[in-house]
């Protein structure tokens, strides 16, 4: 399996969406490797910065699924593919 190592950026325009976010980033905490957020307590909004490594098809899924939720918008910074060593 293709491996990649990177960045996910995740903006919750509304807090009331941090529960399934936390859901969801909770159920691939296998390709976590950090995690960091920072709530704007005037504004409601929220940035969470993740950095991951994982499979593309792991890596697509947790984008996927964290963007499809209403009010959050998600961008990753991802490297080039490269093979895992126990492949």
């Amino acid at each position: 399996m293709e491996e990649r190592l990177g960045f996910v950026g995740i903006v919750m325009q509304d807090r009331t969406a941090a529960e399934s976010v936390n859901r969801i980033v909770g159920s691939f905490a296998h390709i976590i490797r950090g995690r960091m957020g920072i709530p704007d307590q005037e504004s409601g909004e929220a940035v969470i910065g993740l950095i991951v490594k994982g499979g593309n098809d792991e890596l697509g899924a947790l984008t996927g699924k964290l963007g499809n939720l209403p009010g959050v918008q998600v961008k990753s910074a991802l490297t080039a593919s490269k093979k895992r060593k126990d492949d």
